[in-house]
């Protein structure tokens, strides 16, 4: 693979008696980077930021009753 334009520069700093600008680079984070999951479709489905209010298949219904007209 070729080598970036930053690490060529790099590369030359530390030839030419420069700073190594590796060493001001930061540690590895605290948390892990590799255990994220992303959602799974029921959680996405039980987001309520923008779940429609008159959707009225989203709950049961069983409790409702309406009277029909006798013929």
């Amino acid at each position: 693979m070729a080598k970036s334009r930053a690490k060529k520069k790099r590369e030359h700093l530390l030839r030419n008696g420069g700073r190594d600008v590796l060493l001001s680079r930061g540690g590895a984070p605290s948390f892990s980077t590799h255990e994220r999951m992303t959602k799974s479709k029921k959680e996405i489905l039980n987001k309520k930021k923008h779940r429609n209010p008159y959707d009225h298949t989203a709950f049961d219904d069983k409790d409702f009753f309406v009277p029909t007209k006798a013929a």
